[in-house]
């Protein structure tokens, strides 16, 4: 199978690029707005830039390669910069998908696109894949918008929705809540985590296995692809405390009023995923177990 990921200099792209490595028995290529900024010897895939907001560029690079899936990582996920820059985000998490769709159409490949638990308002979380869709938000809005593009077209896709995505990019160079909470808590520094709000905490590297088995499978519809804990960032930045032996008593509890956001965020998600465990054979870590592999990646 021919696999193309869009967004692969991304924390998600990134990962999904070394599974895929790893496996050893599909043809990779990797695409991003920019420069290739991956670690991965270049003899493995092959590269080439894509601007998804681009529709003349994404049909060329979609037709030139020909791939069997296509799995649709790159987005805005700031949701406060979604509130701030609304155009942007359309041009990013709708037009574009919009864009992939009608290439994917052309030569009937399978899409993967990558949604949130943030298209729902929070009030009786987590979520099962049925449940009804009611965003607070303008990122949970332009996620929800592109999911209905693809309810309106004829060609075979899947949608993974997933929850506060964490893990170690090969650069550092993203920021995630073990990294805060640890460095924070090491230099002494006060900080407030709220501990009303409910999420399940995913793994970059379990979802990257989540989307492999969609795709490996071509496994049509709507699946959650989360963590298997249902826990509020409090309990989240205490468990990483524990883990590396941290005193607490400069990190005290908030709640959202605290904070200065542009954009609201759902009191109560969290997804159930006893779907993607029986149809896909999907079975992610704990965040217990996934503290422990960030701690080995910063380590390493």
């Amino acid at each position: 199978m021919k696999i193309l990921i869009t967004g692969s200099n991304g924390l998600l792209g990134q990962k999904l690029v070394q599974l895929i490595i790893e496996k050893g028995v599909d043809e990779l290529v990797a695409t991003a707005r920019g420069k290739n900024r991956l670690p991965y010897p270049e003899d493995k895939y092959v590269f080439d830039e894509l601007d998804i907001t681009n529709k003349d560029q994404v049909k060329t690079v979609i037709s030139k390669h020909q791939p069997d899936a296509v799995i649709h990582t790159a987005a805005m996920t700031n949701v406060d910069q979604c509130e701030s820059e609304k155009e942007a985000c359309w041009g990013l998490n709708v037009n574009a998908v919009n864009y992939l769709i009608e290439a994917c159409a052309d030569d009937n490949i399978f899409l993967l696109h990558l949604s949130t638990d943030f298209i729902f308002d929070g009030q009786d979380g987590p979520y099962d894949e049925e449940a009804a869709a009611n965003p607070i938000s303008y990122y949970g809005e332009s996620k929800l918008a592109a999911e209905k593009l693809f309810e309106n077209s004829s060609i075979d896709y899947a949608i993974a929705r997933t929850v506060l995505v964490y893990g170690i990019a090969h650069d550092m160079s993203r920021n995630n809540i073990i990294l805060w909470v640890k460095q924070s808590l090491e230099e002494g520094k006060e900080i407030k985590v709220v501990d009303d709000q409910l999420r399940s905490p995913t793994l970059a590297e379990d979802l990257a296995m989540g989307c492999y088995l969609i795709v490996q499978q071509k496994a049509s519809g709507v699946f959650n692809i989360s963590g298997k804990d249902v826990l509020n960032p409090y309990q989240m930045a205490e468990k990483t405390a524990a883990f590396f032996n941290l005193d607490t008593s400069t990190m005290k509890k908030a709640d959202p009023s605290t904070f200065s956001q542009p954009a609201k965020r759902p009191p109560k998600t969290g997804l159930i995923i006893e779907k993607a465990r029986t149809q896909l054979g999907y079975e992610p870590h704990s965040f217990d177990e996934g503290i422990a592999i960030v701690a080995e990646q910063i380590g390493s």
